[in-house]
């Protein structure tokens, strides 16, 4: 099949796409809501107000730039991103600051991947906590995104199904992933970099292992008040499952960490 380049329609592009690439997917093909290129990447520069960056952390309303697929691409550079903030919003400002901080992230992990290169796959530094047995694999009901705990459930499916995840939501999967369910860190990395359309090796693993310890000072993990907080409590009010993030996190440390 060949694509009629005079239909620009996205429903023409998913199916051509659909018979391209048949066998080497499951169930219905779908296209991600994020457009490519250039002129998509300025209109999402253009709607982005820095002022709405305190927002940032919500999941469900908060106010982010979603330029990382545009940036993971090579369609805009970091630093036309902040000299185009810079030039509508000036330079001063706390959100102006937090956004600008957050592209200088980037730049980090990839300062971090052209010194370390591959090493970047194993684990950095040693655990801050004992180990458990690592779960090399990815869990059945994990990967069809039926653990029967919304927060993770539809967060998985949101990434399947537009290539894309707030930071916090990837944040707390990889977590449970990691610190729940004991699955080693680069089973989900692998996971995300397969699915996300701004996955980039170096701050995905990185990421990943700050998530871990083997690349902070402690490991990350959250209970269900933070989750309540940042979603204004959609998930959890779906939910009927028994919550195991519902506890303090002195509790919570206690039943993943021992006494580390």
């Amino acid at each position: 099949m060949k694509l009629d380049v005079t239909r620009r329609s996205r429903e023409a592009m998913r199916a051509y796409l659909a018979e391209a690439l048949d066998g080497c997917y499951e169930g219905e093909p779908t296209i991600s809501p994020i457009e490519g290129g250039r002129a998509a990447a300025e209109r999402q520069l253009s709607n982005f107000d820095v002022r709405r960056y305190a927002s940032r952390n919500h999941v469900t309303r908060g106010h982010v730039s979603r330029m990382s697929p545009y940036i993971r691409h090579g369609v805009m550079t970091l630093r036309e991103v902040r000299d185009a903030v810079f030039a509508r919003f000036g330079r001063v400002g706390e959100s102006i600051y937090k956004f600008v901080f957050e592209l200088a992230w980037h730049q980090f992990w990839q300062e971090v991947y052209a010194g370390l290169g591959d090493e970047i796959y194993a684990d950095i530094e040693d655990y801050k906590f004992p180990p458990p047995v690592w779960q090399e694999t990815l869990p059945d009901d994990v990967a069809r995104a039926e653990t029967g705990l919304v927060c993770m459930d539809e967060a998985l499916r949101e990434l399947y199904a537009t290539g894309y995840l707030h930071n916090h939501a990837r944040m707390w999967f990889a977590a449970y992933l990691i610190h729940h369910r004991r699955v080693h860190w680069s089973v989900g990395e692998r996971l995300f970099f397969a699915h996300l359309l701004d996955g980039n090796p170096p701050p995905n693993a990185l990421s990943w292992q700050w998530v871990a310890s083997t690349f902070s000072s402690k490991p990350y993990y959250f209970n269900r008040q933070n989750i309540e907080k940042y979603t204004d409590g959609t998930w959890c009010r779906q939910c009927t499952a028994a919550c195991p993030f519902d506890q303090t996190y002195d509790a919570l440390a206690g039943q993943l960490f021992g006494n580390a």
